[in-house]
């Protein structure tokens, strides 16, 4: 199996084009779709995390009419994958979108290698 790591939680799946759990291999749903959304998540209270610092109206910490902290986690594992702070009523972001047709034609080509799970140039011997 062609495994890619994208992030320090995330893998690619190059055969199957399907994203894994870097921890515990949990699918986590179609490389061409959002990750996030085969995810456990968690919205937190930014209070939780950022309690405030000082009394009184301005306290530094941020406030929850502003902004949201949505956590999320492997469903095998439990492993935290991903953070966002977000404003609220804003959609879940999907930040990552790979061109794995593009992606696999330059491996087969030999202008990327994958070497020790990471991607590379390839030729350079």
């Amino acid at each position: 199996m062609e495994r890619i790591r994208i992030t320090e939680y995330l893998d690619l799946d190059l055969d199957d084009e399907i994203w894994r759990c870097h921890n515990c291999d949990h699918r986590l749903g179609s490389a061409e779709a959002n990750y996030k959304e085969s995810c456990l998540v968690h919205a937190r209270d930014p209070r939780e995390i950022h309690p405030p610092l000082i009394e009184g109206e301005f306290t530094f910490a941020p406030d929850p009419n502003w902004v949201r902290i949505v956590e999320f986690y492997c469903a095998g594992c439990g492993t935290q994958v991903e953070t966002e702070y977000l404003p609220p009523g804003h959609p879940i972001t999907h930040d990552i979108q790979l061109d794995v047709g593009s992606l696999r034609r330059r491996l087969e080509s030999g202008e990327l290698v994958v070497r020790e799970g990471r991607l590379a140039a390839g030729g350079n011997e």
